[in-house]
């Protein structure tokens, strides 16, 4: 989401200034129209997020509250109850917060008049362009139970690959976790009990037993300062991946990280093309739908190709031949994008490479461990054979002193 300074006349002529968030120009304008705002000058905001520090820590709606409200919704339409009725009663019984907020302000919306989609996009952080664009499609077809239902299932997958993706990277960082926590604890209180007690013998140290003291005298002395360090590092990164430009590079090189980062490519590329088939399959034009597909990724790098590609459309290029410009697809994109280009059946393949890539990203995720294990078991093996000759050398040593 980028942020757009804008100058418009309102409806009674007066002219007006703002800062707008939007996924890109035409989404800016489509926004400030329906706030009945003429738009004469509109240009993106250099460094938007830079500082905006309440960002790093404001949460969102969780994926499955939004599931929640989404089939609870469609049931209401889909039975007949009128909309206002509808969302006044969810309000009544909605626990988050953060979405009853919203619905309450929808609800006065709605009672005024204004229509769903309008409503809910006052609220940008709860309810996704993608969200509004199906709630909005489906107002005008008359469709709206099928809009929901298309957003619950939706949702429902990316949630499940979430749950998959945490379910998998449990383990390895239960073993990182504990192997820092040991760590600061044989520095902290081991290794200097042995330091003491090798002063008094007065034996020569060997090298890794002098790395292992003058770490630990380290960590004793500036224990504080590391935390404190660490933890302006974090608030740091943080800040930097909250810039267009810092988060550009990090989501580049996350797709680069050996074994994870080929996972994270193929469920990007599930997500894009799941969310391109949706919006086409609703009726979102083509342009509007790579906008909001390349949103819904959540990589900033790929979602900069996927808007180079809709301007290469919007100039007149095809699908098929700005995907293989852009350099992000597979062959398997590409060749499906270019078949369903020619029988206009793109919606229906690009879901079918959704659901193969899905499958590739559960066998990846459920043998993920059995391929990180050996790298965690090597480093936990280099580490206790530090410590075992940092600690040994010496007290045989000690042993020969006492020999002779």
């Amino acid at each position: 989401m980028s942020q757009f300074h804008y100058r418009g006349r309102a409806l009674n002529g007066d002219l007006v200034r703002g800062v707008i968030d939007a996924a890109d120009q035409d989404a800016a304008t489509e926004a400030l129209f329906n706030k009945g705002i003429i738009t004469l000058s509109l240009k993106r905001k250099v460094g938007g997020h830079a500082l905006d520090l309440s960002s790093l820590w404001q949460r969102g709606v969780p994926l499955s509250v939004l599931v929640i409200f989404c089939r609870q919704l469609y049931s209401l339409v889909k039975a007949g109850v009128p909309l206002l009725r509808a969302m006044h009663g969810l309000t009544q019984h909605c626990d988050n917060k953060v979405l009853k907020h919203a619905l309450d302000d929808v609800v006065a919306e709605l009672t005024n008049g204004r229509a769903l989609s309008v409503s809910m996009q006052r609220h940008g952080r709860v309810f996704s362009p993608l969200f509004v664009s199906m709630i909005s499609v489906g107002e005008n077809t008359g469709r709206l139970d099928h809009a929901l239902l298309q957003l619950a299932q939706y949702y429902e997958q990316e949630l499940e690959t979430r749950k998959r993706i945490k379910s998998a990277m449990r383990y390895p960082t239960f073993v990182l976790a504990f192997i820092t926590l040991a760590l600061f604890v044989l520095n902290l209180k081991v290794i200097p009990q042995f330091s003491s007690m090798f002063a008094r013998f007065g034996v020569d140290l060997p090298l890794p037993t002098q790395i292992l003291m003058a770490t630990s005298n380290f960590f004793v002395e500036y224990w504080l300062w590391l935390i404190a360090a660490m933890a302006g590092m974090g608030f740091a990164f943080r800040a930097w991946i909250a810039t267009d430009a810092g988060r550009e590079r990090w989501d580049k090189a996350r797709l680069g990280l050996p074994i994870i980062g080929a996972i994270v490519n193929r469920a990007q590329l599930s997500r894009f093309c799941r969310t391109f088939s949706l919006m086409l399959g609703a009726g979102v034009p083509l342009n509007r739908a790579l906008a909001l597909s390349g949103e819904a990724l959540g990589n900033r790098y790929l979602e900069r190709r996927v808007l180079e590609m809709k301007a290469a459309i919007e100039a007149g290029s095809t699908v098929s031949s700005t995907a293989q410009n852009s350099g992000i697809f597979t062959a398997l994109v590409l060749q499906m994008m270019s078949v369903g280009e020619e029988t206009g059946r793109i919606d229906e393949l690009l879901l079918e490479v959704s659901d193969f890539y899905d499958r590739e990203v559960d066998y990846d995720l459920k043998t993920l461990t059995a391929r990180i294990e050996p790298l965690l078991l090597s480093f936990v093996a280099l580490i206790v054979l530090i410590l075992a000759l940092g600690i040994f050398l010496p007290m045989w040593g000690m042993l020969d002193m006492m020999k002779s």
